[in-house]
């Protein structure tokens, strides 16, 4: 289906509602960007393959930015592995909103399931909840992470047979799961439930599965990452130097060594970079910290992937687009993965901005059961279903990541 004209409004000016003005010293531009945007772009040269980086990586999606080589039909060809499904249902954009145009702001729903394969499909829950927000400038691109303790009134779903009720936010994907619904079902009831909490429609949205994750980080190299806090790993351990799920050493009987993430920067490879990514036990802020520690991530990959030397290496190439093929379910909302390339050829990786709710830090129900939304975050939602999150941020600095 071609792209339609759009319903949504387009922003143009320098000074319009959705881009961070370059008085935020925490997310600079590449050279410091500033109000001059009606400049034009020097033209870069890298190749195809650093901007299916965005589809492939998922999580990289619409974050790394480099200007497109190639025509729509070989996108299409180089993309036509990639496993596409109904996530949204009635969480999409209506055609009153905008439809499945993609000339106005974009909203996609990212969502992280650490699966593993003993696990059954309806037997797994989204911890790591990602609204990215790109205005209808297209040429900036916002983070935020949804808490996934947060008090959620999730709606009943016909599907599944779940009828309904107050739970954590990320229970709602294991609902929609139910009955056959399978990953589909349980990212359609999520995006519903955050539809109905935020008032924020869908362009698209996409399943990570964090263990085949692993592979596309290994396609990369390794990634940078600075570790703010040390904290010893949950889930691995080394058994004679070698790293593994505590379930599986101690099956080997062996001595086993905890896996400990030490404070400062360093490379990373995959399975490191992922598993320091899953902590939240022994933060100081349990999973506010473990959210910004993933948006950290993302936006280490995307970077690498920008690397000199990797955007010209054909072996990388295969090896990304082989790995991410088996990490990612995608849907954008019946647009042709081509169109959204070429739509996002503006955003780079030095224009992602990552976002905190409750300003990083605990904003518990009184029982401790749950976390709640505070207002500020709750106008932060509102800021995105607007398009004016660039002027939010500016008068809320506070809601910047602190991670590198």
């Amino acid at each position: 289906m071609p792209v339609q004209t759009s319903h949504r409004p387009h922003s143009l000016d320098p000074g319009a509602p959705g881009r961070v003005p370059p008085v935020i010293p925490t997310q600079p531009g590449p050279g410091g960007r500033g109000p001059g945007r009606g400049k034009k772009r020097a033209k870069r040269k890298d190749p195809l393959w650093a901007r299916l980086t965005l589809i492939f990586g998922a999580v990289l999606m619409m974050t790394s930015g480099i200007a497109i080589v190639g025509s729509k039909a070989v996108i299409n060809q180089a993309t036509s592995g990639i496993a596409q499904r109904d996530l949204l249902g009635d969480a999409g954009k209506s055609d009153a909103e905008g439809g499945n145009s993609l000339d106005g702001p974009i909203d996609m729903l990212l969502l992280g399931v650490d699966a593993r394969e003993r696990w059954a499909a309806d037997n797994v829950r989204s911890d790591t909840i990602i609204i990215l927000h790109i205005p209808a400038s297209h040429d900036q691109a916002y983070l935020i992470s949804v808490p996934r303790d947060t008090k959620a009134q999730i709606p009943a779903d016909s599907k599944s047979g779940y009828r309904g009720g107050v739970d954590k936010i990320n229970a709602a994907f294991y609902f929609g799961a139910q009955r056959g619904g399978g990953w589909e079902g349980g990212a359609r009831l999520m995006a519903k439930t955050i539809k109905n909490m935020t008032g924020i429609s869908f362009d698209g949205a996409a399943i990570i599965n964090f263990g085949g994750f692993k592979n596309v980080i290994e396609a990369l190299g390794t990634v940078r990452i600075c570790v703010s806090h040390e904290v010893p790993s949950h889930h691995m351990s080394y058994v004679d130097g070698k790293p593994m799920w505590n379930a599986d050493a101690r099956k080997t009987g062996k001595p086993m060594t905890p896996v400990v993430h030490k404070k400062g920067c360093r490379e990373m490879q995959g399975w490191e970079a992922l598993d320091y990514a899953r902590q939240r036990y022994g933060l100081p802020n349990s999973d506010y910290d473990r959210q910004q520690n993933q948006q950290q991530l993302i936006k280490a990959m995307a970077k690498k992937a920008t690397d000199k030397g990797m955007l010209t290496n054909p072996l990388k190439l295969k090896q990304l687009i082989d790995a991410a093929g088996k990490a990612l379910i995608l849907d954008t909302g019946n647009v042709p993965i081509a169109d959204f390339i070429f739509t996002l050829k503006g955003v780079t990786g030095n224009d992602l901005v990552t976002l905190r709710t409750n300003s990083g830090t605990y904003n518990s129900t009184p029982d401790k059961r749950f976390e709640t939304l505070n207002e500020t975050s709750m106008e932060m939602f509102r800021a995105v279903k607007n398009d004016k999150l660039a002027d939010f941020v500016v008068a809320n600095p506070g809601v910047l990541s602190t991670r590198k």
